[in-house]
């Protein structure tokens, strides 16, 4: 087995605009949520989620939601840093006739797997880690809150 643990960086929440939402297609419902804003508080990363990017969502048939998230967070020095990652979450296996009722619980617990790029020096090490982000979407207040760990291995 490998040697591995996990290191909390930062926490964010963001809000999200009332989707856009295309409807069922062949690969399932498509909603597209635009980020409004946000916060980011941790550790090593504190600051704004910036009122850009947002989440391609796709809710397959068998009721597992496929994240598809881009967005930008500016922190508390001015460093611009950009995410972008996939995820999911379970709605059951009756959550694509859910989402068609418009009948979906009050949060939703989410996995993602984000990366993060920066130029900026002070925050470079992100650029080099596989983060983990464990959360939930509050529907009622178009919030999404995820806490973030870096994987680390192999005495990184």
């Amino acid at each position: 087995m490998f040697t591995y643990n996990f290191e909390h960086i930062f926490s964010y929440t963001a809000t999200l605009n009332l989707p856009e939402r295309i409807g069922p297609v062949a690969e399932g419902i498509k909603a597209n949520f635009y980020v409004t804003g946000g916060k980011v508080e941790g550790p090593k990363v504190k600051g704004k989620v910036l009122p850009v990017g947002g989440d391609w969502l796709t809710i397959r048939t068998d009721g597992v939601g496929i994240l598809d998230v881009r967005a930008t967070m500016e922190t508390h020095d001015a460093a611009l840093i950009y995410t972008a990652y996939s995820g999911m979450m379970d709605l059951g296996k009756d959550g694509y006739q859910k989402v068609l009722q418009r009948n979906l619980p009050a949060i939703i617990h989410i996995q993602s797997a984000p990366r993060y790029y920066t130029a900026h020096p002070e925050y470079q090490w992100l650029n080099r880690v596989q983060c983990v982000g464990i959360g939930q979407f509050e529907i009622a207040k178009l919030e999404v809150s995820f806490d973030i760990y870096a994987i680390r291995s192999g005495g990184v």
